[in-house]
């Protein structure tokens, strides 16, 4: 059979077994399966057991339970409320005022939680309902959190990189420090577009609070000294070179422990709901890992990867129409599968493509983050627009409508990291080897 033959039949198998409910994991190692036993003259169960074992075993994954317990440890304390009483007096003098306490607060609780489900929940239980009760347009209020919570994503630490350091074979303490630029300037694009959009519109902007003094403000702002602290001790080692990314990670967890522990919200309770809540999601995790690394190694015994590089390397697309080609293939595939199974579905595949072009795979770590976070807010499996849908009640399509905007500022930077991709690689580069 040629391989656009065996191409099809993989992708039908993969589709009608999805598509009969069998969890992601398994379908990927289903199609391995098939794939070897059909088309490699390598023993299908040999190659399973070995690389399932492998994959999991790998002692760069143990950083992703650990950054996942931490994010679930701190969504249990009282931070979402204190992060609102800390950020909002300084907001009002902006414009657009209360609504970036969106983009800011989601922005520092991604830097300790590597989840964009989690950073949207966690931040909208505080701000959905405060700024209703002021009088904040919905369209807005809505739109920006669901675009601001695709930060988790972005800024380190972050899960769907680690997924992408150990499918791609990327250095994650390089990955992690690469986010920190584009995450600031995502974060930026967003707070100048509720800027922007309360200079244009002055009368959907509700009136401010009462003014508070700058003693005031600060002493409002004291709460926020604990997660600033823990995110100081979880990047700063990383980017010190005082510690890996696992160990950043167990920083991490001891840290918002302590934290849990000093505002009253730690007993054995949320403890246990923590521990069990981050073990439920790895496991989840490391079943589509295991099986990924299983497809991936069957793809190369069969040789789709080579004959797909040398095929895109045919058709003489210079290297900003492959990045256009691969963002539209990417935001499609994210209409039908989350980002962890996008980005271990593809690697296997596109990294071949990717490194024959001479795109470096550290920027290529981040492009792929973003429009992973694209994919977050686009229906019908964008999970930013469930998590939205569960907490106001609201349908999906005016959910997506609303949250279009933030779409196309993250499609803006992506080709602003196209066009610098210093904005990238800079910061990595200074980082103590």
């Amino acid at each position: 059979m040629n391989d656009v033959a065996v191409a099809g039949l993989l992708i039908l198998c993969l589709f009608l077994i999805l598509g009969s409910g069998v969890w992601i994991g398994l379908t990927l190692s289903g199609v391995a399966w098939i794939g070897m036993q059909l088309f490699s003259a390598r023993p299908a169960g040999d190659a399973m057991a070995v690389t399932i074992w492998g994959s999991a075993s790998g002692w760069t994954l143990t950083a992703l339970p650990l950054f996942l317990w931490m994010g679930e440890i701190l969504f249990r304390t009282k931070l979402s409320q204190d992060m609102f009483k800390g950020l909002a007096p300084w907001m009002q003098k902006l414009p657009g005022r209360l609504l970036h306490t969106n983009v800011v607060g989601c922005a520092v609780f991604a830097a300790v939680s590597g989840s964009s489900a989690a950073t949207c929940a966690t931040i909208g239980k505080m701000t959905l309902p405060e700024l209703k009760q002021r009088g904040y347009p919905d369209d807005m209020v809505i739109g920006t959190l669901a675009g601001a919570g695709t930060l988790g994503l972005l800024i380190p630490p972050s899960i769907i990189m680690i997924v992408y350091g150990v499918s791609a074979d990327v250095s994650i303490a390089k990955l992690f420090i690469a986010g920190v630029v584009p995450g600031i300037l995502l974060a930026a694009l967003f707070s100048g577009y509720i800027a922007a959009w309360a200079l244009i519109r002055p009368e959907r902007v509700p009136p401010p609070d009462a003014a508070m003094s700058f003693i005031d403000k600060v002493r409002a702002s004291m709460s926020l000294i604990p997660v600033a602290v823990l995110i100081l001790a979880v990047l700063g080692s990383i980017y010190s070179g005082l510690a890996t990314a696992t160990e950043a990670a167990a920083v991490g967890v001891v840290g918002s422990l302590i934290i849990s522990a000093l505002q009253g919200s730690l007993n054995w309770s949320t403890f246990k709901e923590s521990l069990l809540g981050a073990t439920r999601l790895y496991c989840m995790m490391a079943l589509i890992l295991a099986g990924a690394a299983f497809l991936t190694l069957a793809m190369g015994y069969i040789g789709l990867p080579r004959h797909l590089a040398e095929w895109i390397g045919s058709l003489g697309l210079s290297k900003f129409q492959l990045i256009v080609m691969l963002a539209i293939f990417y935001i499609v595939l994210g209409c039908f599968l989350d980002g962890i199974s996008m980005v271990v579905l593809t690697m296997g595949v596109i990294m071949p493509t990717v490194l024959a072009a001479g795109i470096d795979p550290l920027w290529f770590g981040i492009f792929v983050v973003l429009v992973v976070e694209m994919a977050q807010i686009t229906p019908p499996v964008g999970f930013n627009l469930f998590v939205l849908q569960g907490m106001t009640g609201r349908d999906l399509l005016y959910i997506a409508r609303v949250t279009l905007p933030m779409f196309l500022l993250m499609v803006a930077a992506v080709l602003i990291i196209y066009f610098a991709p210093q904005l990238v690689t800079w910061l990595p580069q200074q980082m103590a080897p």
